[in-house]
């Protein structure tokens, strides 16, 4: 298989209305469009009978360190890096070839969305902005669907961000209720026909200038 977008290019830089967030120079960051990246591909193979998408950042600070977004701190290039989930969906139908940007999410709702759009018969777990705003009385929440890039203004580490479209030969992947990643990987495990991927950079750091 083959995934593309129209809204990046492979290696390339997210653009600042699918984040979450934009560099701001007063408040080094302001909330944006959060509109998921238009995504298309082609390749799906014989016997598919569900895709699964996965959004994933491989350089998030793990385990969490003080002073992110903190003023006077820079988070080392070098600190231990984990994951943080930003878009799980599953029971794409297999006929399926392409989502719109801004079809599944536009705009940050305060306390997640509870419902987001998708393909006919699709079904969209929690992210990882779930963990992050507990606690938050302003934010808190089941994220479910897609929420874009903000990784930390004070970060050295420039983010990859990794689409995964996989093919399986499920009808139905067996999770359900306010279901994760891992919950799905694991569902997936010998079910897995074929997955490409398609990786986009981004950061809020004003240090750091991508091309």
């Amino acid at each position: 298989m083959q995934l593309s977008s129209r809204s990046f290019r492979n290696n390339g830089v997210i653009p600042g209305r699918c984040a979450f967030a934009v560099k701001d120079p007063v408040h080094h960051l302001r909330l944006s469009e959060n509109r998921n990246p238009e995504l298309h591909w082609r390749g799906v193979p014989e016997g598919t009978r569900s895709l699964v998408l996965l959004c994933t950042d491989g350089d998030a600070p793990n385990p969490k360190p003080e002073g992110i977004n903190t003023e006077g701190v820079t988070l080392a290039a070098s600190l231990p890096r984990g994951e943080f989930v930003h878009w799980v969906m599953v029971d794409i139908p297999p006929q399926t070839r392409e989502i719109a940007e801004g079809a599944c999410s536009q705009g940050v709702i305060p306390h997640g969305k509870r419902n987001p759009p998708g393909p006919p018969g699709s079904r969209q777990g929690v992210n990882d902005y779930t963990a992050w705003f507990a606690g938050d009385k302003d934010m808190a929440g089941p994220y479910f669907g897609y929420d874009g890039p903000c990784p930390p203004w004070n970060d050295r580490r420039v983010h990859h961000y990794r689409f995964q479209l996989i093919a399986t030969d499920l009808e139905r992947c067996p999770v359900d209720g306010e279901f994760t990643a891992a919950d799905v990987r694991k569902a997936l495990e010998n079910h897995v026909l074929a997955s490409a991927s398609l990786v986009g950079r981004y950061t809020l750091n004003p240090a750091l200038r991508l091309r």
